[in-house]
């Protein structure tokens, strides 16, 4: 199965406290928000992520496009920019360019349980790490549960 977008809100927790903080959560490379307020990112080309419930996963994806919150005048800033889902050590895991070296890549979450939908999505649930709490934001220590990825 080839994935041509990834959908996911980061944390709805944490969109709306920077929207409440007066904050702006850009969007940018062909990111969009479907209606509940979650980024779809799509497909960078030539991916071979392979998920199944009959084996482990294999391959890898890559999802174009950057998201960026901002708020308090700039002392709470979080991008998000070339997200990824790979294999690592048996696990799916959910990738990023480094904020501050972004030629090198993060693991920003580990996802786990798996579902199918009738529509043909796959939503996988998703726990912050370590990488991600310093990417994302600090208050959320790893093992907390993210928004789910949707891949389609």
């Amino acid at each position: 199965m080839t994935f041509t977008r990834l959908t996911w809100g980061v944390k709805a927790s944490f969109r709306a406290y920077v929207e409440a903080a007066e904050g702006v959560i850009s969007v940018s490379d062909g990111v969009t928000r479907d209606a509940d307020g979650a980024f779809v990112f799509a497909a960078v080309p030539g991916g071979d992520l392979a998920i199944s419930a009959e084996g482990p996963p294999t391959g890898a994806a890559r999802f174009q496009g950057t998201v960026a919150f901002e708020a308090h005048g700039g002392m709470l800033k979080a991008t998000l920019t070339d997200l990824g889902v790979e294999v690592e050590g048996g696990e799916l895991v959910l990738t990023a360019a480094q904020t501050f070296d972004p030629s090198r890549r993060a693991v920003i979450a580990r996802l786990g349980s798996m579902e199918r939908t009738a529509a043909g999505s796959t939503i996988l649930s998703a726990a912050i790490t370590f990488d991600g709490m310093l990417q994302i934001a600090d208050n959320y220590p790893p093992g907390t549960l993210l928004d789910p990825v949707r891949l389609d």
